[in-house]
């Protein structure tokens, strides 16, 4: 039997429900005592029948409006059909107000916290966790809760990070999903990071932030910057504040706020595979590519959800290829920290620089300079020179909008 697109969709919007902890029924086999979370095929509400309702601890809070993988081009257009739905009357319920809003063709799935402060979709891998979605009922959004960001005491720190980390919370306020870092080698982009994360901690109530490195060496010295970081309002060092886990195995502790890792280790964890431990010594541009990256496939056990915000050490090392698709997995903010960013770089984080201070600033302000400087010029850095590369790029088919790597 040949299914029709839709029937398509359905099965791929079904399969990643249940991959995601959801019970999918059908509206006339209602049984909300089979598991916490049910998505409910064609439940009927008063402007018809939606495609799913989801419901958790028998509660209705989310809907999903489903297309056929041919009408991705137009996912965004069909929002306000979501939004009828959320706010219509559901038989043998009533008035409901349901915050969650997926669009989803099965490949492409959009999702929506209507209780933000500026509603806007943005594109998710997959639908989150009942569990998830409960929380978020229950509590007062991140982006809401980013609102409340107080001003920063600036004692203590180069005007270069006061400029960073007041523009990165202009930026998570704005909600803008990604954010990049530019300052010069030795201008202390750690100590404004690990400033940024504490302030996200204690004011805006994050749950937890990964901190991703491209090598163990990298690792092992951010660990350090944590352990030594005392934050200006409080006498006790980061670790006593919050628990900091650097990565040596695939087991995150559960009550971890910061968690270091290096992309390779995060990228075994999430296919499952067993790390080969040399692969962390190198750089990531460094090693050799398949002629195809295999996909990232959902991880029950790291749902898209795991970390609110994901801070990217050296960021124009580790943001290409394969391990693209690891940020691309997760529904967080993205902060990129880097001395040399170059237009691919700037590309990927929306051209959202928040900081500019290059060599020269720092040169120039003395901040990591303590010997004399001489300009050496050669053929290259006067006419420049060619560098033939080979990396895979995004390219989204018109029609589906389905990612392909070429």
């Amino acid at each position: 039997m040949t299914l029709t697109p839709e029937q398509i969709s359905r099965k791929e919007i079904d399969r990643k429900l249940e991959k995601s902890g959801w019970i999918v029924q059908n509206y006339k086999q209602i049984n909300f005592s089979a598991g916490r979370g049910i998505a409910v095929r064609e439940y009927q509400t008063e402007a018809g029948p939606a495609d799913y309702i989801l419901f958790v601890d028998k509660k209705p809070i989310g809907v999903i409006e489903a297309k056929r993988e041919d009408e991705a081009h137009r996912i965004t257009k069909v929002e306000d059909q979501g939004l009828g739905y959320a706010t219509s009357g559901l038989k043998h319920i009533g008035e409901a107000d349901l915050p969650f809003i997926y669009e989803s063709t099965g490949e492409i799935t959009r999702f929506t916290d209507r209780r933000d402060p500026k509603p806007r979709s943005r594109e998710v891998f997959s639908f989150h966790q009942p569990e998830t979605l409960i929380k978020r009922y229950e509590q007062r959004s991140l982006r809401d809760r980013l609102q409340e960001l107080p001003e920063l005491n600036i004692e203590g720190l180069r005007e270069c990070q006061v400029t960073a980390i007041n523009n990165l919370d202009k930026s998570f306020k704005e909600a803008r999903p990604k954010a990049l870092v530019q300052m010069a080698t030795g201008s202390g982009k750690t100590f404004t990071a690990i400033t940024t994360i504490y302030r996200l901690l204690k004011h805006a109530g994050a749950k937890r932030v990964l901190f991703l490195v491209d090598t163990k060496n990298l690792g092992e010295q951010a660990e350090q910057e944590f352990m030594q970081y005392t934050p200006s309002d409080d006498n006790r060092k980061f670790t006593e504040l919050y628990p900091v886990q650097r990565l040596q195995s695939s087991y995150i502790a559960p009550d971890n706020k910061v968690t270091i890792s290096t992309i390779q280790r995060l990228y075994s964890m999430m296919k499952g595979e067993e790390l080969d431990e040399s692969a962390e010594d190198e750089n990531p541009n460094e090693r050799h590519l398949p002629k195809e990256p295999l996909p990232v496939i959902y991880n029950e056990k790291i749902p898209i959800e795991f970390f609110d915000v994901i801070v990217i050490d050296e960021c124009h090392r580790s943001i290409y290829n394969l391990w693209k698709q690891v940020l691309d997995y997760f529904d967080s903010f993205l902060v990129g920290l880097t001395a040399t960013p170059d237009k691919r770089t700037i590309g990927f984080f929306n051209e959202n620089m928040v900081s500019r201070y290059s060599h020269d600033d720092a040169v120039a302000d003395g901040v990591n300079v303590g010997y004399d400087v001489f300009t050496i010029e050669t053929k290259i850095t006067k006419d420049g020179a060619k560098i033939e590369a080979k990396e895979f790029v995004d390219k989204r088919e018109k029609l589906s909008r389905r990612i392909m790597r070429e």
